[in-house]
């Protein structure tokens, strides 16, 4: 059976969602593929060395950060970041040979960034001729060395044109440039709502006939979310707070001037979809996404604080007319009242966006895997001297 390797990690929610999702459409799909989901770190530091060292788990660090809003200075920590995996190249290279040797996958799906340099280059001494593959989980690159590598054999998948030409200006021609139209989204978002939209919201404790606001921020929520609802004390608001328990007692201790539900974590974001006229939260691809694909409206914020790879998200929801873009939720109230005075053309432009990309990605993989990989360099900088794999260490 042909081997299909889809690499993920923790950091954020999103490569690992992604990742899910692929694997689910591919499973439902009934292809005669083998599909295993491999996160890089456990490949990279099988012993746990680092959680032993810590206490944490890497991606911890990074989703503790997004939970507390503490993302200033994100652009300098990633160049310090991609220089030190430049640093630690040769021991990838060695760590990620020996795993593709044993497990000989027929084709490799990169869902993460800034690692895909020595994903591709091990790969290609490894399994020779084994097509390694990058979907961009963001709507754009962050160049450079984040999404798009000039290695000759890396196929790109681009949700968005803007993706595309990133792509072709690194040198990748037509054959490994791969467009879709969006991001991969959960299956769950493509299926037709069923509920009774007002019973609900009834059940819920909420009323019909109020505009209903669903606050989300990702599976570990944002203390932004308490600003955001002292403000719009007079709104309708489900608040999603993910794993971040004491948000959620924080937000239900907080006076309200109109119905309020608090959710924790939930598995079930299309059915709060379903019962909210706007999201509000952080410019993420997939929150975005997601919330374009259930025909909301967005606000989000652009500023310092915003991640940088995130940035591009923001010029995306202004170029199609799907939201409103913000430099802080301190005027949420008065976004939210320009929202809903227009909220019919935004819906409009809303309707106008069709993301199949969950269904485009596997045609583009079994054509890749019919069509073989293109001709292999003479030479490549994988090509280096390997021995048996050490612990990831610098």
């Amino acid at each position: 059976m042909t081997t299909v390797q889809l690499i993920y990690f923790n950091a954020g929610g999103g490569h690992r969602s992604s990742a899910l999702a692929l694997q689910s459409v591919l499973r439902e799909q009934g292809r005669p593929w083998d599909v295993r989901l491999v996160n890089l770190f456990e490949v990279l530091d099988p012993s746990g060395r680092f959680k032993r060292l810590t206490g944490k788990a890497p991606e911890d660090w990074y989703n503790q950060r997004l939970a507390r809003g503490w993302t200033l200075g994100m652009a300098q920590e990633l160049k310090l970041l991609q220089s030190l995996i430049r640093v630690a190249h040769p021991a990838l290279l060695r760590r990620l040979r020996w795993h593709w040797q044993t497990t000989r996958p027929d084709l490799v799906v990169s869902l993460i960034p800034n690692f895909n340099r020595a994903l591709c280059e091990s790969l290609d001494a490894a399994r020779p001729g084994v097509p390694y593959v990058t979907v961009l989980t963001d709507l754009a690159d962050f160049p450079p060395h984040f999404w798009i590598e000039r290695h000759p054999l890396q196929h790109v998948v681009c949700g968005t044109p803007r993706a595309v030409e990133q792509a072709r200006a690194q040198g990748h021609d037509a054959h490994h440039v791969h467009a879709t139209s969006g991001m991969i989204l959960r299956p769950e978002f493509y299926r037709p709502g069923t509920l009774n939209r007002a019973d609900e919201q009834r059940r819920l404790g909420l009323d019909p006939g109020r505009p209903t606001g669903l606050v989300l921020f990702g599976g570990h929520g944002s203390k932004a979310m308490l600003g955001i609802a002292e403000r719009l004390i007079d709104t309708q608001l489900i608040l999603v707070c993910g794993h971040n328990q004491k948000l959620a007692n924080a937000l239900r201790a907080l006076p309200q001037g109109a119905p309020r539900l608090v959710v924790g974590f939930s598995a079930d974001i299309p059915r709060y979809m379903q019962l909210a006229d706007f999201l509000i939260g952080k410019p993420g691809p997939g929150s975005v996404s997601e919330a374009v694909q259930q025909k909301l409206p967005v606000i989000v914020v652009n500023n310092a604080w915003t991640m940088p790879q995130e940035r591009y998200n923001a010029q995306w929801i202004v170029e199609n007319r799907v939201g409103l873009v913000l430099r802080s939720f301190r005027s949420i109230d008065r976004g939210v009242a320009q929202l809903l005075g227009d909220l019919d053309t935004y819906r409009a432009s809303v309707r106008q966006i069709h993301n199949r990309a969950l269904f485009e990605i596997p045609e583009i993989l079994a054509g890749l895997l019919q069509g073989g990989a293109p001709e292999r360099p003479a030479a490549s900088t994988s090509d280096l001297l390997f021995r048996s794999p050490a612990p990831f260490a610098t």
